[in-house]
């Protein structure tokens, strides 16, 4: 789906599926422009150390180096990093197989793990205060 087609369903649909049917067009667009043929594996490996590099280019954008009298941080193009690491993240989804109510799903309980580790109600020890 191509962003200016985005507009008419953003009302209709979820912003999440549509995030992930985005992607999945892009991803299958790049494939056939590209003749590119991976396995699942290869695929979320290669996925995973793209967004490991987009990751590095947000911590760029972001100024971490406190030791160098810095800039101000640009937002849009810390913003756009923070996009690009996304559009990875669900091209990883996507080639794992997950959807984007496994993603929510498995979200939701993952977060409630999350809190419960910090509260001390976790079957995981270690976390509780």
């Amino acid at each position: 789906m191509k962003t200016e087609e985005v507009n008419a369903t953003q009302s209709k649909e979820d912003k999440l599926d549509v995030l992930f049917r985005m992607q999945a067009g892009l991803d299958k667009y790049i494939r056939e422009k590209r003749n590119l043929n991976y396995t699942k594996s290869e695929w979320v490996c290669k996925k995973a150390l793209a967004l490991m590099v987009e990751l590095g280019e947000v911590v760029e954008e972001a100024k971490y180096k406190w030791w160098k009298n810095g800039n101000e941080i640009d937002d849009a193009k810390l913003k756009e990093e923070i996009v690009d690491v996304l559009h990875f993240f669900l091209g990883m989804c996507i080639d794992s197989g997950m959807t984007s109510d496994e993603l929510f799903d498995i979200y939701l309980k993952k977060n409630k793990e999350n809190y419960d580790r910090q509260n001390g109600l976790s079957s995981k020890t270690g976390y509780e205060l």
